[in-house]
């Protein structure tokens, strides 16, 4: 099994690995576990009947033992290196601090908690109603008060006019006061997201109904992680991050939606993967959606109000560029030289700190850091520079071997050797 780079296509993500991947390197532990039990065995069977002198054995024994306890650490090293020199988990295919990959846009945070950040669409300000329209493209028929709208049961459910995907959404609601009907009778309304995946709104304090049809619900799949319902008539936050189905370039979903919600500052959906869109009765299965679709509030016959709805839509990560995929150019060093290169180097200044040590393999360098178990893997770019394979880094040695520059995240460091 050689450990060589390799690029491994996945949908919707590009990786850069070795070709040693988890499931290799946790078949090469099985395997080193499988040869250590055997090589025990073959040591059991090959104890010399007890004697007098039981820690006495023959030479040919000694040997044979011998050959056992090196045959079995050589598996158990080859485990470990190769270990080092694999990527534990696929990743979105940029190097480890990268330079390249796109920073994120900056967003004022609201003054107020609950408040809309800079970049959010606010959907209803607490005066109008614009926002909304019925199923048919009719104005919203549902009642506006003073800086609050209330469901008009019988009106039908209202849908924003706006069309969403990926988002973080929040609103407020409060049910009636006093509260009328029991279990699913009571305070009834909801959210649809893309006009498919329902989150719950009820009356559910101190109210008993099933438990995927409580507040906080993703109705008909996960009930809530705990019911953080206020009393009736009090104001209620829903603060819900929604991730749209993934479907492939036939058509084919490959990720379902995935549904986080926070009720009151209580998590009470944790990034669920739901099983379709939500439904009664019945599951719906998994169908191809639009890349966006309006988000309905439903008229479930009761006059539950809502308030400060805004929502922020959520944009898809960068993916790496050509260049960041494009395999490292490597050249090839004398071993003469790498051994030069090879010692402990100071990193900190501090009394008792332990050195960074480098070791010279056949055609790179391997080093380790006093803080961490792995064992990292430099290969030479040039006379004097070693990148690092699954980071944006690089030492820079200087010509007579007794420094190095470090060059990571925008930064250059300076590393010196510890002479002997």
């Amino acid at each position: 099994m050689s450990v060589t780079f390799r690029r491994d296509d996945q949908p919707h993500r590009s990786s850069r690995l070795l070709s040693l991947d988890l499931a290799d390197l946790l078949q090469l532990r099985i395997l080193a576990t499988m040869i250590w039990g055997e090589l025990l065995g073959l040591y059991l069977r090959l104890l010399p009947p007890p004697h007098k002198n039981r820690l006495k054995m023959s030479p040919k024994f000694n040997g044979r033992l011998l050959l056992c306890t090196f045959a079995a650490t050589a598996s158990m090293v080859f485990t470990l290196t190769a270990a080092e020199w694999t990527t534990l988990t696929k990743h979105s295919g940029w190097k480890q601090h990268s330079m390249a990959r796109p920073k994120p846009p900056v967003v004022e945070p609201a003054k107020q908690i609950g408040q809309p950040p800079s970049d959010a669409i606010v959907l209803f300000d607490g005066k109008s109603l614009d926002e909304f329209q019925t199923k048919n493209g009719k104005p919203a028929g549902w009642k506006l008060g003073d800086g609050w709208f209330e469901v008009n049961p019988g009106s039908g459910a209202l849908f924003t006019k706006r069309s969403f995907g990926d988002v973080q959404f929040h609103l407020e609601w409060a049910s009636p006061n006093p509260p009328v009907g029991v279990g699913q009778d009571r305070g009834n309304t909801g959210v649809f997201l893309m006009d498919e995946f329902e989150i719950q709104i009820l009356d559910s304090y101190k109210a008993d109904t099933y438990a995927d049809g409580q507040a906080g619900a993703i109705y008909g799949q996960y009930p809530p992680l705990a019911n953080a319902t206020l009393p009736p008539g009090q104001w209620q936050t829903y603060d819900i991050a929604f991730r749209k189905p993934r479907y492939n370039e036939a058509g084919e979903m490959i990720e379902s939606a995935r549904i986080s919600v926070i009720h009151n500052g209580i998590l009470v959906q944790n990034n669920e993967i739901t099983y379709g869109p939500t439904s009664w009765l019945r599951y719906d299965p998994n169908r191809k959606l639009p890349e966006k679709a309006p988000i309905q509030f439903q008229d479930h016959g009761h006059n539950v109000k809502y308030r400060n709805i805004w929502i922020r839509e959520l944009p898809e990560r960068a993916q790496p560029d050509s260049n960041e995929l494009k395999p490292i150019e490597t050249i090839k060093v004398d071993k003469a030289e790498l051994a030069k290169l090879a010692g402990d180097y100071r990193i900190s200044t501090k009394p008792g700190a332990k050195p960074l040590n480098i070791k010279a393999a056949d055609d790179h360098l391997l080093i380790k850091y006093p803080s961490r178990q792995t064992i990292l893997k430099l290969v030479p770019t040039s006379k004097n520079t070693y990148q690092f394979t699954e980071t944006d880094a690089r030492f820079i040695f200087s010509e007579d071997g007794k420094s190095i520059k470090f060059h990571i995240g925008g930064e250059v460091r300076d590393i010196q050797k510890i002479e002997n």
